[in-house]
Order: structure tokens, then sequence, then C-alpha cells
């Protein structure tokens, strides 16, 4: 099943509509359009009032916010699609960047063994949170509130109590610093810009979710259990184990972006920076992704991504008061809101076999 057709929505079903129905429908048979719509009109918008986002330089510092922010939005638009909702993965980021740091600051450990260390303690906050959904039909959402809540709270007195202060800086002297800042923060100079690796982790993860959700068994199971959970376990697809699979893999996404930031900046701060798990979920719905599960798309993520940058850097450039971009992101997330309810009918509305 493609993320981009959806039942009902092709050609046959629309067979003697008029063709501005006709258009309609298929437009809402695309989940990646609302996206790229609002980013063809931020860009115009911003690009009259701020000329300078539509240089290179403008282009890597939209593309250094739009990266991390899309690697997590993609991973939690996969949860979504199968009706699920995780909102620790910016807590996860802090809190894995900081067990590196502690481990490479403090405990005199290198770089690579750290991270290892670190992505095996956002794998377990992944199982724990995937368990506890699966074993008591808790709604996810605050099951993953209660850990952001949990990590949090640890993050910010653990690192206290062992540092001093609410941060670590000055690690870039740690052993196997130089390689991994090479895998994970090195730049390709344009012009007078500075292009970030983490850009092409961020194209290449999008491709890799978009082949998973279209082309494999996995992301078949994903679909299904987000479509009609109850039938996808009377068909024998491994609702429990996808399920946990997918929280696995938000983890995951807070784990590399709190790397990224990590090894860009040489040290980590236990408040969390730009992106929230709220953030990822935004992006998410504005990419496409249905509340209820069944509709999704890895590309739309990744464009609605870099509409949230365009617009945030678009806001700055152009001297307006940053709490603007909020607004614009509440009315972004409301006509996506609307679209997706109107695809919801339009679902609703046709025929099951």
């Amino acid at each position: 099943m493609s993320t981009d057709r959806l039942p009902g929505f092709g050609m046959a079903g629309t067979r003697g509509a008029p063709g501005p129905s006709r258009l309609l429908t298929r437009a809402l048979a695309r989940p990646s359009l609302p996206a790229t719509v609002g980013l063809v009109v931020v860009v115009v918008l911003f690009g009259i009032r701020a000329p300078e986002l539509l240089t290179v330089a403008g282009a890597a510092a939209v593309l250094e916010v739009a990266a991390p922010l899309g690697i997590g939005a993609v991973a939690v638009t996969l949860l979504m699609v199968a009706g699920q909702f995780d909102v620790s993965v910016g807590i996860v980021a802090v809190a894995s960047a900081l067990v590196t740091a502690l481990l490479t600051g403090y405990a005199g450990w290198a770089v690579w063994p750290a991270l290892g260390v670190s992505l095996l303690c956002a794998l377990l906050v992944g199982v724990v949170n995937g368990v506890l959904v699966v074993n008591t039909g808790l709604p996810s959402f605050l099951v993953t509130l209660a850990t952001l809540l949990v990590l949090q709270g640890v993050t910010l007195v653990g690192t206290e109590e062992v540092t001093g202060s609410a941060g670590i800086v000055g690690l870039s002297d740690s052993p196997g610093w130089t390689s991994a800042a090479a895998a994970f923060s090195s730049t390709v100079a344009v012009g007078d810009a500075r292009f970030r690796i983490s850009v092409l982790w961020w194209l290449g993860i999008t491709a890799v979710a978009t082949w998973v959700l279209w082309r494999t068994r996995f992301g078949n199971a994903v679909l299904a259990i987000g479509g009609a959970r109850h039938a996808a376990r009377e068909l024998g697809v491994a609702v429990r184990r996808t399920t946990v699979a997918l929280f696995c893999l938000t983890a995951t996404a807070g784990w590399f972006i709190g790397t990224l930031g990590l090894l860009r900046l040489g040290g980590v701060s236990a408040v969390p920076g730009l992106a929230s798990g709220v953030d990822y979920l935004v992006v998410a719905v504005i990419g496409g992704c249905l509340l209820t599960g069944g509709r999704g798309s890895a590309v739309g993520a990744a464009v609605s991504a870099l509409l949230y940058a365009v617009a945030r850097q678009g806001i700055l450039l152009a001297g307006w008061d940053l709490r603007w971009f909020q607004a614009l992101l509440g009315v972004l997330l409301l006509v996506a809101l609307l679209a997706n309810g109107a695809v919801r009918r339009r679902l609703k509305a046709v025929p099951r076999s």
C-alpha cells in the first residue's frame, strides 16, 4: 500500500465528477501537498521581505535547522502512521547527549564507546515506552509525556549533581572526537556558506523511510496497524512487536539528534533546545499524518520540516518578533488539521469490501 494513494482516491473513484472536484480529491490523496503549498507560500513571502533568505548562506541556515528537525519528524511520522504518538523525542536527544558527555568528560571514555552506551540507553527508553503502550493499553501520548517528565527531572538534577551546572562543555579534546565529528558534524563550504553533513543524513533517512513504508513488509505492517489494528492482528500482523520497534525508532532518532548537537557544539545543556517532542508532532501533522493513523508520508515530514525552518529563519531575517513564528506555526497546524479532517471524512465514505 502506498502512502500517497488511498482507497477511493483513484481515478475510478472520481469518474464522472466535475473537474474541480476531481482535482480536490486528487489533492487530498497526497499527504505531502499541504506542506508543499505552505513551503511555496513562505518562500515567496519571506523571499520578498528578507531577500537574504534566498542566498546560499540563507539556504545553509535553513537546512541547518531543518535537518535535525526532519530526522525526528520522519521517525515520529512512521509511528503516527501506526496510530501512536511520542512526545519524548526531544528529551531523549538531550538525555542521550548528556550520557555521552558524562562518559567522555568525566569518566574518560573515548567518544565512540560513549555513543554506543548512550544509544543503548535511548533504545531502553524506546522499549519501555513501547512495552507500556502495548501491554497496558494506555494512550501513547500520556505514556511518552510521563517519560518526558521523568527524563527531564533526572537530567536536570543528575547533571547538576555531577557537574555543578546545567551543562557540560569542552569535550572536543576527548579521544575519538575528530572521527566522530567528521561523521556527524563536518561541513562543506559553498561560497560564503557552510552546509553540514546532517543534511545528507536527513535526506538519506527520509529516502530509507520512504522505501520502508512503500516497499517492505514492515511498512505494510505499519500501515495496516494504523488503518485497522484489529483486522491487522487477525491477519497475523505482529502488532505488538512492530509497535515496540517503532518506539525504538523514535528513541534512536532522539539519540541521533542529540549526537548531532553534541558534536556540533562540543558540549550539551540539560535544557531542551530548539525542537521539543511537540514540535516533531506538529511537523508530522503538517506533513500529512492523520491523528488516527493509517496515513502519512516521510517526504511530507521532510517538506514540513523545511517549511518550519524557512518560516523561522524568514521571521528572524525579516526582523519580526519571533513570537510571530509560533502564531504562524499554529495557523499551519490548523490548516493541516482541517485538511486531515476532510481526508478522514472521505475515507469513511468509501465502501469497504
